[in-house]
């Protein structure tokens, strides 16, 4: 059986990457992020207090998803990192999270639509479809998926128009 962990138990980025399963490099990038917070030791090392573990392991879930980190800093927002988050810290986490999500939802639905309109229109051109964009109109106004205005893009705006 394992002892108990003291709640003022801190963690070297070690322990950290076992217990989370997320790569050193990538808990330095969270950190230079402010996702999560370390202390310093005299010797310079890192540590963790073991509440960062649950922060670890939502950023983790959620970059599953696809979900940019700046939504998941967006969400934690005022989670504190210099002490043990509150269940009411992590209420009010959930509540900004989940308007997220839900706004998240919308555009991949919306998308979604539009996709099978498009694809199933049988003309194979997302740049001048006579269905969707008749004479490719949306061209003048920029570049990127302009139907799909509020789905959130990766910045590569090299494809095709919607």
């Amino acid at each position: 059986m394992n002892a108990p962990h003291e709640p003022d138990e801190l963690l070297t980025i070690g322990e950290m990457s076992r217990r989370t399963g997320v790569a050193q490099s990538a808990l330095r990038y969270y950190e230079d992020l402010d996702l999560i917070a370390s202390v310093r030791t005299t010797g310079n090392q890192r540590r963790y207090a073991r509440h960062m573990l649950r922060r670890v392991s939502l950023i983790s879930v959620a970059k599953r998803l696809g979900m940019p980190l700046s939504d998941v800093h967006d969400a934690f927002g005022d989670v504190p990192m210099d002490s043990t988050p509150s269940h009411a810290d992590w209420q009010r986490a959930s509540r900004r999270w989940k308007l997220q999500l839900e706004e998240r939802r919308r555009s991949i639905e919306r998308l979604e639509n539009e996709l099978t309109g498009c694809i199933g229109c049988g003309c194979l051109s997302l740049k001048a479809c006579a269905l969707l964009n008749p004479d490719d109109a949306l061209a003048s106004t920029g570049a990127g998926p302009r139907r799909l205005e509020g789905i959130h893009d990766n910045g590569d705006s090299a494809g095709d128009e919607l």
